[in-house]
């Protein structure tokens, strides 16, 4: 099936700030060629992690072997249930600067922080300078995921207890990432005269 089974859906997308046991990365994608004021939708589904590869990377192994037209305009739209570690974005960041006639936009569920490396928010900026947009997931996208991409059996998606909350709560983090760093100097500067 091209849909992906609710259970699975509401277990790897949920917004917790700490998603211990989740280790797989879920991917729902779609894929549009803009012609002028209007677009077509040319693809849609969803991709996982399989063992070696992050789900990433398989997709854009996907979009690479569609040899896409340079004269067009192609806008590809995710909702992952990670953000990319720091190789990962990378890869996509580099994938980006082949491909300027794409424009991708990633909306995230978690945040995802390799407790070794820590190297995952310069990631996330070189991926936002590169012209990704990248945000956290919100109400809305997770409605269009359960109605898009999700087999729901024509439930209507319930949000769980502290969606919001924890969509705020990255949303803030996110945004702290994505300063520039002179604009995050300033604030700790602020904050030290305030006493804070």
């Amino acid at each position: 099936s091209i849909l992906m089974h609710r259970r699975l859906f509401l277990y790897n997308f949920r917004n917790l700030r700490k998603a211990k046991g989740r280790r797989e990365t879920y991917l729902c994608y779609v894929v549009k060629r803009r012609d002028s004021a209007t677009s077509c939708s040319l693809d849609f589904g969803y991709l996982r992690n399989k063992m070696g590869c992050h789900v990433e990377v398989l997709f854009l192994r996907y979009i690479a072997a569609w040899d896409l037209d340079p004269g067009r305009c192609y806008r590809i739209t995710w909702f992952t249930s990670w953000s990319p570690c720091y190789d990962c974005a990378q890869h996509i960041a580099n994938f980006l600067r082949s491909y300027p006639n794409l424009t991708l936009r990633i909306f995230m569920a978690r945040l995802y922080f390799c407790e070794d490396r820590k190297a995952e928010p310069e990631g996330l900026r070189r991926l936002h300078k590169a012209g990704a947009q990248i945000a956290i997931m919100t109400f809305k996208d997770y409605f269009y995921c359960w109605n898009t991409f999700v087999e729901n059996r024509e439930q209507a998606f319930k949000g769980w207890e502290g969606l919001h909350e924890n969509s705020v709560h990255l949303a803030r983090k996110l945004r702290r990432i994505l300063l520039p760093l002179y604009e995050v100097d300033d604030l700790r500067d602020a904050f030290k005269i305030l006493g804070l």
